[in-house]
């Protein structure tokens, strides 16, 4: 009996958990089940990271950095599959 109720507060922690998730997921914190990280941004975290432990990483770095605020600063339309416009075109918020 003891074996139940530990598996039945597990599946409701897990329950909670994953509400929480859903709520900051809407609030733009995390992607969760819904919403995807675009491809780069996993690459530019651990680039970051090893940016750390290797400091000839941090020129790479930040020459992406400076390649991406040119785009976005620039007036060209977004690329298309860009990860940052809803399907109107329109930047993401």
């Amino acid at each position: 009996m003891k074996a139940i109720a530990v598996i039945f507060a597990i599946v409701v922690a897990l329950f909670f958990v994953d509400r929480v998730a859903l709520w900051m997921e809407r609030r733009g914190w995390i992607y969760w089940r819904h919403s995807k990280a675009s491809p780069g941004a996993l690459g530019n975290a651990f680039l970051q990271v090893q940016s750390l432990l290797e400091p000839d990483k941090q020129a790479l770095l930040e020459v992406r950095q400076d390649e991406h605020a040119e785009e976005a600063e620039s007036g060209d339309p977004p690329k298309p599959g860009d990860a940052d416009t809803d399907d109107e075109g329109d930047k993401a918020k």
